[in-house]
């Protein structure tokens, strides 16, 4: 009888594991990791061109098409075209981490991915990159001051677009959705507590943007923290996809 038994219990389907579920979706982590590792180069790239090429943040339409004259790729980055490539490579992260967290507080990661992808979406919509060099093309090739004259007012329209409503809404949930996610991450056996601090303190240093006379400054400062995060997660990412550790519960 009890050979019948123990017959009958292995040709059962065995149930997977936990940590076997985890591996079966050992491409996302890996994926994840990959795009970490890659946002981490791109973010000392971006801010270099800021420092080498400074952008004319206060200054007009025609003072952007001067810089994209003289530089067009160095104006395209100042316009944070590289902080686009850098939102589409936060998709995967956002996913990874929301599998990776989700066990440890579901509705905190929940929020934090829903806000992380709607600061991804409007970031992207309202990037002038593209717009600005097809417009100081047109000021380049204008020969009336009337044909110059609507190049610049296109232009400056494109760039009040950029620094409105929509950007600053989308700037003000990513931030949310890195706090958040540091929050939860203070829990986390996969990641531990000095990611979670700098995911945190990246995401409060940036909110710094909005000081008076020095906010720039104090956002590019905030990037030395998100660097070090960027790394630090795709290391976990890696280790996380090659071993199968299950997160905390």
């Amino acid at each position: 009888m009890i050979e019948v038994i123990v017959m009958t219990l292995s040709t059962q389907p065995r149930a997977k594991t936990a940590t076997e579920g985890i591996r079966v979706r050992s491409g996302l982590p890996r994926l994840a990791a990959a795009a970490a590792a890659a946002s981490a180069v791109l973010l000392p790239i971006q801010v270099g061109v800021f420092l080498v090429w400074p952008p004319p943040l206060d200054g007009t339409a025609a003072d952007w098409f001067a810089l994209l004259a003289d530089n067009r790729l160095a104006g395209m980055v100042d316009l944070d075209l590289l902080l686009v490539l850098d939102n589409v490579l936060l998709v995967p992260i956002l996913l990874a981490l929301f599998v990776v967290l989700r066990r440890l507080r579901e509705p905190m990661m929940l929020i934090a991915t829903a806000a992380g992808f709607l600061g991804v979406i409007m970031f992207i919509a309202m990037n002038p990159a593209v717009q600005m060099v097809g417009f100081s093309e047109d000021y380049a090739a204008a020969t009336s001051d009337a044909a110059r004259a609507n190049a610049v007012a296109a232009g400056e329209a494109v760039l009040a677009n950029w620094q409105g409503t929509a950007f600053h809404v989308g700037y003000l949930l990513g931030s949310l959705a890195g706090i958040l996610i540091g929050v939860v991450m203070l829990g986390s056996s996969v990641f531990g507590r000095v990611t979670a601090w700098l995911a945190i303190l990246a995401n409060t240093a940036g909110l710094g943007l909005y000081l008076p006379g020095v906010g720039v400054y104090v956002a590019v400062f905030s990037v030395l923290f998100l660097e070090i995060w960027y790394l630090l997660v795709s290391r976990a990412l890696w280790r996380f996809a090659r071993d199968g550790v299950r997160p905390t519960a």
